[in-house]
């Protein structure tokens, strides 16, 4: 579901409409607790397929031995590797995401405790440096990062590749932290890990 997730995302700041559906589970109730703790937005229930606005194109995001057979023969597929545990501790959900984007969808993932210890850290710096960011006055996200930041999410959902970007964006002497800050904001509509929000706390 992240990386459906992410798909609608990187449609949408495509300028793209998205209607997204869950199916193909017996656990939807489950699933959509789990998903609006890491942040994904709600789908719509799987009997309501079709009924999305204009006829475009399907997309199916599916586990890596596929799954939902009979269903959208025509639809591109997007598979995902598995990730151990397959239902892991949603007690720091933003760093369970995070640890999740860390990895290229289609590499498995081991959310073990020094995983999330590291993506915890690291939210911690970047939202410290965010809210530092947003004290100084606002500059226009360059023309060259947007392409880079673009270009990652539309090669294959490449949510490694944003953050690469972003811990670049931290170091770059020739940027202005009003820019730094623009950028942040800008990919984290992809990444959705709520990097503002700790901007005008005091630390």
């Amino acid at each position: 579901m992240l990386v459906a997730d992410l798909l609608v995302r990187a449609l949408e700041l495509d300028g793209t409409p998205v209607w997204a559906v869950l199916t193909g589970t017996e656990e939807a109730e489950r699933l959509r607790k789990d998903a609006a703790a890491l942040g994904i937005r709600p789908f719509e229930d799987g009997d309501t397929a079709g009924h999305g606005p204009g006829t475009g194109q399907s997309v199916r995001v599916v586990g890596e031995r596929g799954g939902g057979s009979g269903q959208a023969p025509d639809a591109a597929t997007v598979a995902v590797a598995p990730v151990h545990p397959a239902g892991p501790d949603l007690a720091d959900p933003d760093a369970v995401r995070l640890a999740l984007l860390e990895r290229h969808h289609r590499a498995r993932v081991e959310l073990d405790a020094a995983a999330l210890d590291e993506a915890r850290d690291t939210l911690a710096r970047l939202r410290r440096a965010v809210a530092d960011w947003a004290r100084h006055p606002s500059r226009p996200v360059p023309a060259e990062v947007r392409d880079q930041l673009r270009a990652a999410w539309e090669d294959d959902l490449d949510a490694p590749g944003v953050l690469r970007v972003l811990r670049q964006v931290e170091t770059d002497p020739d940027l202005a932290d009003g820019a730094r800050f623009e950028i942040c904001a800008y990919a984290d509509r992809f990444l959705g890990l709520h990097l503002t929000r700790d901007v005008g706390t005091s630390y």
